[in-house]
């Protein structure tokens, strides 16, 4: 099993290096990867909030809903963690076209 926090730093750090060696002005490049940085952050806590809030409500809803709402967690829980993965990985293509052009003009 992926461990999807682990996956999310992983993926964040290396936008980063890929955005801090980007021919751009120092201040553009720290100004988009603080941009990048504080949007990944806000819709990670965003989506896990929402996800805690499930937690408790199926703990309140009693035993027998339990095993029901569980299940419905993993799945929401899952498609939060691909619309994580997909944010990310459109960010990666973005890098990876301007690094195409940087390698192409070189």
């Amino acid at each position: 099993m992926i461990h999807i926090p682990a996956l999310l730093l992983g993926t964040a750090i290396g936008t980063g290096i890929g955005m801090l060696i980007a021919p751009e002005k120092g201040s553009d490049t720290r100004a988009k990867l603080k941009k990048e940085g504080k949007d990944v952050k806000e819709q990670i806590v965003s989506d896990f909030k929402e996800v805690k809030e499930d937690v408790s409500k199926a703990a309140a809803s009693g035993k027998e809903k339990l095993s029901e709402e569980i299940e419905d967690l993993k799945v929401k829980a899952s498609q939060k963690a691909e619309k994580a993965i997909t944010f990310l990985e459109k960010q990666l293509a973005i890098l990876k076209e301007k690094n195409k052009t940087l390698q192409q003009t070189s």
